[in-house]
C-alpha cells in the first residue's frame, strides 16, 4: 500500500495527512480552525438541541484540503482526525 508523498525543501520525503473528520461532540464551535484555514475546507453547522442552538465546524470542501493540518494544531479540543491518501 503506497501513500502520496511530498518533498520538503531539504529534499526529504513526507506523507501529508488530510482532514478526515471533525468530532462534533467535542467541537465547541470556537472557529479557530476556520480562521486558520485559507482553503475554505471548513464551514459552520448549527444544531438546535432542546431550545438552544449549538455551533460546531464541519468539513464542507474536503477536496480543498492541502494536508497542512493547521486546523488540527489550533484546535484546543483535539477534535480533528487526519489520514494520508493512497496513491
Amino acid at each position: 500500500m503506497a501513500y502520496i508523498t511530498g518533498l520538503r525543501r531539504n529534499k526529504t520525503e513526507y506523507t501529508p495527512e488530510f482532514i478526515k473528520a471533525i468530532d462534533e461532540e467535542t467541537c465547541i464551535g470556537c472557529a479557530r480552525c476556520y480562521k486558520v484555514c485559507a482553503h475554505g475546507v471548513l464551514a459552520f453547522e448549527e444544531v438546535d438541541e432542546d431550545d438552544s442552538a449549538k455551533m460546531f465546524m464541519r468539513v464542507a470542501n474536503p477536496d480543498n484540503c492541502i494536508g497542512c493540518q493547521a486546523c488540527g494544531r489550533t484546535c484546543s479540543k483535539k477534535c480533528f482526525s487526519f489520514e494520508p491518501v493512497l496513491a
